[in-house]
C-alpha cells in the first residue's frame, strides 16, 4: 500500500536520495525545502513540493495546511533539512561574541528548530499505528567536527527523539535517528572541503571510502519499513566504521 512520506531538505543530497527510494515503492512523497527552484528540479516521480523556511512558525504552518489538504495522514516523516552554515551569509562583524551568537543561533535554527517545529506541527497526523519519524544527525554529535555549534545542534536531536519515542510509542509510531559520517555528493560542505580533509575523513573509515547519499537513504528506507517496527529510540550510525557506537 502506498504511503505518504514527508521529507524536509528533500531537494538535494540525502533527502533527495531518500525521496527517490520511497517514490520507487510507489509512495506519495512531499519534498520540503527553502528554495522552490531546487525542489522543482528534483527528479522524483509524482512528488509534491512545498517551499518554506522550516525555522519560521508561519512557514511550518503553511506546510501543516498543505499536508492537511493534500495528504491528510503522514506515514513517514524524514528530517533531512539542515547544515553547518557553510552556505549561509556570513555575519557582518569581527566581534567574536557577535560571531559566536550568530553561529550558535544559526546552527540550532537550521538543525534543531526546523526538526522540532515540523514534528510538532505534524505529530497528530502521523499514522497510528505504523507512523515513522526519522531524524538526520551526524557523526559530529559524538565527537565534534571542528564546529561546536553544528555538533551540538545535531546532538540535541537525540534526547528529543528519545522523548518522542516514549510519547508516541503507544500509538504504534517509532522514532529513530540516523547519524551519517562523511558523505560525498551533497552540498553540505560548500567550499569547505579540500583534498587533504577528504583523504583524512576517508582514512578514518574501515571501508576505505566515503559514504554516499544512497547509503543513508537505504538505512532510512529500512527504518521506515514494517520490518523495523520494533526499533525505536535508537541512533543508527552510517559511517563506514569511522565512529563506533557508545
Amino acid at each position: 500500500m502506498a504511503r505518504n512520506v514527508v521529507i524536509s531538505g528533500g531537494g538535494t543530497g540525502i533527502g533527495l536520495a531518500a525521496a527517490r527510494a520511497f517514490a520507487a515503492d510507489g509512495d506519495q512523497v512531499l519534498l520540503l525545502g527553502r528554495r522552490a527552484e531546487v525542489l522543482e528540479k528534483a527528479e522524483v516521480p509524482g512528488a509534491l513540493t512545498y517551499a518554506a523556511d522550516l525555522s519560521e512558525v508561519e512557514g511550518v504552518r503553511g506546510v501543516e495546511r498543505f499536508v492537511a489538504a493534500e495528504l491528510g495522514t503522514v506515514d513517514v516523516l524524514v528530517h533531512s533539512a539542515g547544515g553547518a552554515g557553510y552556505l549561509e551569509p556570513k555575519v557582518g562583524s569581527d566581534d567574536p561574541l557577535v560571531i559566536a551568537a550568530h553561529n550558535w543561533t544559526l546552527n540550532f535554527r537550521l538543525n534543531t528548530l526546523t526538526a522540532a517545529l515540523l514534528t510538532e506541527a505534524l505529530r497528530d497526523r502521523l499514522a497510528s499505528p505504523g507512523g515513522r519519524v526519522l531524524f538526520l544527525s551526524s557523526i559530529a554529535a559524538y565527537r565534534g567536527s571542528g564546529s561546536g555549534p553544528y555538533a551540538a545542534s545535531k546532538a540535541a536531536l537525540h534526547p528529543y527523539a528519545f522523548d518522542l519515542a516514549r510519547q508516541l510509542g503507544s500509538r504504534g509510531v517509532t522514532v529513530n535517528v540516523v547519524a551519517p559520517g562523511y558523505v560525498e555528493d551533497t552540498g553540505f560542505f560548500g567550499e569547505a572541503m579540500d583534498d587533504a580533509r577528504r583523504e583524512r575523513l576517508i582514512a578514518e573509515t574501515s571501508t576505505g571510502r566515503a559514504g554516499t547519499p544512497g547509503d543513508v537513504a537505504t538505512t532510512l528506507h529500512w527504518l521506515a519499513s514494517a520490518a523495523a517496527g520494533h526499533i525505536t529510540a535508537q541512533v543508527i550510525q552510517v559511517n563506514g566504521g569511522a565512529e563506533r557506537s557508545h
